[in-house]
């Protein structure tokens, strides 16, 4: 077990483009369900050491300090490693001193802000409530606290957007001097604010020079992942345990875990997860699913499966699978380092090409 990832619902505002699980904030609603949390946690955790603690949302931010501090205290019972990564999502505007030195106080390290754009238009278009002041006034304030690995979140491909725009936006996210950048091309999904107003993605061919450019702008970082830049040492370990196609703890509303080939999804009905019915659904995977969720997890990464890693763990030697074959026949796979991974050609395109490896009987390759 790697790596436990912690879910608070609640939200002082819901943003246009959000499907995630999350509601409205409501005092009475937090204090029950962080004991129905609580709950669930010690129920299932099995006292393993973790190398990563994330706690994501929804806005974690938006609970008050008293239960903040709470929250902190329950997940206290978390067996962390040396050298742990401990991360919380924040909004800016909801971010104070007073939480800083909560942060500090239970040892969380990382923050990820979700900033979007700097653009007025764009935050009144994804119903975003922070100002370009807060943003570098609320950074300072967590460097000068002594929190410097901090992630912030970069939409792009928002209809009526200009590449100029975008540019305006990268120029002003590197100008925060921050550690980890993660960038999301805009999909409307359904169930959200925008998909119900009818709002259409923008075009194909805009969203590609969109990320071409983001890519070649972000050159003082490392591109470890597709959506995703760091400086060096400072890659998400938390998201790695879910590209390393690794075990998991998922708590909280809506909250999906990975243990012992077993991948669940926890209820999204906030009344039921209170009374204690957690889990919503759970499915055991097969050798071929987990060998497919492997190629699906692991292409992500920018360098992409290790071919020892991957025959120690499936007892494959991945180059004499067909489809692998044919990939770095084409050039969309290439093997460097005996590493195999997307051409950067490609790396746009990169869902397509994992759709070659749905439904392949990987067991024929077992040695």
């Amino acid at each position: 077990m790697e790596a436990v990832y912690i879910h608070i619902p609640f939200c002082k505002s819901i943003c246009s483009y959000c499907d995630f699980s999350k509601m409205f904030y409501n005092k009475e609603f937090a204090n029950n369900y962080l004991a129905a949390l609580e709950k669930e946690i010690n129920t299932n955790y099995q006292n393993e050491k973790i190398k990563t603690l994330y706690i994501g949302g929804g806005t974690p931010n938006s609970l008050s300090d008293v239960e903040l501090e709470r929250l902190f205290k329950i997940l206290k019972i978390i067996n962390l490693q040396d050298n742990y990564e401990y991360t919380i999502e924040c909004n800016i505007e909801l971010l104070t001193e007073n939480q800083i030195n909560l942060f500090n106080k239970y040892g969380i390290n990382r923050v990820s802000i979700g900033i979007q754009t700097f653009n007025e238009k764009y935050l009144k278009f994804l119903n975003r409530n922070h100002t370009k002041e807060e943003v570098f006034n609320k950074i300072k304030l967590l460097k000068k606290k002594g929190i410097d690995n901090i992630n912030i979140d970069l939409i792009y491909g928002i209809p009526g957007q200009t590449k100029e725009e975008l540019l305006e936006d990268i120029n002003l996210f590197k100008s925060l001097d921050i550690p980890h950048i993660s960038t999301y091309s805009l999909i409307i999904e359904p169930h959200t604010v925008l998909y119900n107003k009818h709002i259409k993605n923008i075009d194909e061919d805009l969203d590609r020079e969109m990320y071409d450019l983001i890519i070649k702008n972000l050159d003082n970082y490392k591109h470890y992942e597709t959506s995703n830049f760091a400086k060096t040492g400072f890659e998400s370990k938390h998201n790695l345990t879910y590209w390393n196609n690794a075990n998991y703890y998922g708590f909280g509303l809506g909250a999906s875990g990975y243990i012992n080939n077993i991948r669940y999804d926890n209820t999204r009905n906030i009344d039921a997860y209170i009374k204690g019915d957690y889990l919503k659904e759970q499915e055991e995977l097969d050798f071929n699913t987990t060998v497919e969720n492997e190629f699906i997890l692991g292409f992500r990464k920018i360098d992409g499966i290790s071919i020892d890693t991957f025959y120690n763990k499936y007892h494959i030697n991945m180059l004499d699978i067909d489809i692998v074959k044919k990939l770095l026949e084409e050039g969309k796979l290439v093997n460097i380092d005996n590493k195999v991974r997307i051409s950067d050609d490609y790396l746009y395109i990169a869902n397509e090409i994992l759709i070659d490896f749905l439904g392949v009987n990987y067991e024929k390759y077992s040695i």
